[in-house]
């Protein structure tokens, strides 16, 4: 029998914290499409945005088909930290310059009910998630007496006024302190706001995907890779989702909820790609106060904790984010151990390392809401680091949509916003620095094949030919790609924290067998020679 591609069950090599309770074993099973299909709504992805849409999409009567490209649950709800917050990476101040107070208030209203929403569905379905409620907690980067430090209170100062505006019961707090931070490094004083939460991601998600496949008007198909989203009819009063293996489910309304959506530009140039990068590392139970702590830093530090065992609990830290595709992986998680040991001396053993992915819009809010140009296909991306509250919010903004109800967060989401004039100079310069990352086509990685040193990939230049993707095997076989990304031909970088081939244009990943795991891009990796071939045939069959 074939062994199954780790890249079916998640998108990296590395495994998240979540399996550690919650492993791939418990995940349930649907078979791929085999015919044709007419449905009311097609919702396409199964990580917390397209599960929480297709929820409440059930819930009113809509007839909805999942279509999910490898397993359940295998894309970037299941390697987040598990925080939901109603905070805003860019911070309350600058978000209400670039989109108003209004604005703004739309941003602190819809991740609030997010947060509820998530312990009401848990309680009414009865899952056991780990769901709870706490306080956020904002330091400063710098040590207490440090220049920086005065210069993040000042702007924490602002940052409380205008979340209070906001109905935000902030306060700044100076010389507070998180219980069971025992080490020499002094960042006291803090933001201090109740009424954030976290869960476990994974559990939750797949608590109400049980509950779906119970209802009468759902169906999931996995391994349905969807390679097009066209609207069709009379007045495109219907669209088609045509899937890999050639079938097509026919809707009235289709839903991309995909991280990313599956198409050339749009929304797609609104972003930039970074990746981030996690740690599960071991303390005491109840040694640490539970909550969820930021600190200043550019990319931040972020902490939350999940049950480990009856001994004790794993403190989660993410942080040192970098483009896709642009930097390298070495130190990353060395560097976030060392944080963790400076300020909390009883942490023991480090269980758990992998990283996700972050889009990140110019404008500092997702895109969810009726696709730009089309009348009945629906998106949902730019997760700025909130993919969790964003996902659930898209689960009652798009059902909302689709029912022709009226939700006064549309137009702060809505995909077809025209940038700020503010954020051009900023969009221009994007644009710019991801052209750039075309010279990688006259660029390679390695001389020669036998540079490479098992478990490794790089990109081969030869004169006369396209570059390749160069893949060895902890065997020593090796295995030849096209570097070429299908979607805009950008050429890939080899990951070797995840072991995959990711592209530095516009994000899209591919597991070293090719199985393509992040968009925009639709499908997998081209195999350049027949070793090639068969491994991406053994690993999507598998």
């Amino acid at each position: 029998m074939a062994t199954k591609s780790h890249f079916l069950d998640t998108s990296g090599e590395a495994d998240s914290v979540w399996i550690h309770t919650e492993p791939y074993s418990n995940r349930p099973q649907f078979k791929p499409i085999a015919q044709d299909i007419r449905t009311d709504a097609c919702v396409i992805g199964s990580g917390i945005a397209g599960v929480s849409i297709s929820y409440e999409l059930v819930q009113r009567g809509v007839k909805v088909v999942m279509l999910e490209a490898r397993d359940i649950l295998s894309g970037e709800s299941g390697r987040t930290s598990g925080h939901l917050s109603s905070g805003i990476d860019s911070g309350f101040v600058e978000l209400a310059s670039k989109r108003g107070q209004d604005g703004a208030q739309m941003a602190v209203d819809s991740h609030t009910y997010a947060i509820n929403r998530v312990g009401e569905i848990s309680k009414e379905l009865g899952i056991d998630c780990e769901y709870r409620q706490l306080p956020g907690y904002d330091i400063s980067q710098y040590e207490k007496g440090q220049p920086g430090h005065e210069d993040d209170v000042k702007e924490f100062k602002a940052e409380v006024k205008k979340m209070n505006e906001l109905g935000i019961k902030a306060s700044y707090q100076e010389g507070f302190a998180i219980r069971g931070w025992d080490g020499k490094v002094d960042q006291r004083d803090a933001v201090t706001y109740p009424g954030q939460a976290t869960f476990h991601p994974t559990k939750y998600i797949l608590g109400v995907l049980k509950w779906l496949t119970q209802q009468p008007n759902f169906q999931c198909y996995t391994r349905s890779r969807v390679m097009s989203v066209e609207e069709k009819g009379l007045l495109n009063k219907e669209v088609a989702v045509g899937t890999e293996s050639g079938h097509t489910v026919t809707c009235i309304n289709a839903v991309q909820a995909t991280c990313v959506p599956l198409q050339k530009l749009s929304v797609v140039a609104e972003m930039e790609y970074f990746r981030t990068y996690c740690i599960a590392i071991r303390v005491p139970k109840g040694s640490i106060e539970d909550c969820l702590l930021y600190d200043s830093k550019d990319p931040y530090h972020y902490v939350r904790f999940t049950a480990c065992d009856d001994k004790d609990d794993y403190l989660i830290i993410g942080g040192n984010d970098h483009k896709v595709g642009q930097e390298p992986e070495d130190g990353r998680y060395a560097e976030l151990e060392s944080w963790v040991r400076k300020r909390f001396t009883q942490a023991g053993s480090v269980d758990y390392r992998w990283s996700g992915q972050i889009f990140e819009p110019v404008d500092y809010s997702a895109f969810i809401g009726k696709n730009q140009v089309q009348s009945n296909v629906y998106i949902c991306t730019g997760d700025f680091g909130n993919g969790l509250t964003h996902g659930v919010i898209a689960g009652k903004l798009i059902a909302d949509e689709i029912m022709g109800l009226p939700n006064e967060w549309s137009k702060f989401y809505n995909p077809s916003r025209v940038p700020a004039l503010s954020k051009v100079p900023g969009m221009i310069a994007h644009a710019v620095q991801i052209n750039t990352q075309y010279k990688r086509l006259l660029q390679s990685d390695i001389n020669d094949i036998e540079d490479l040193v098992p478990g490794t990939g790089g990109v081969l230049h030869p004169v006369t030919k396209s570059p390749m993707a160069v893949y060895k095997d902890d065997d020593g076989k090796v295995f030849k790609f096209s570097a070429l990304c299908p979607h805009l031909k950008g050429v890939v970088c080899w990951n070797g924290a995840e072991k995959s081939w990711d592209c530095p244009v516009h994000g899209s990943r591919f597991g070293h067998d090719g199985v393509g795991i992040m968009g925009p891009a639709k499908g997998n990796l081209p195999p350049a020679d027949e070793a090639a071939e068969a491994l991406l045939k053994q690993s999507s069959a598998a």
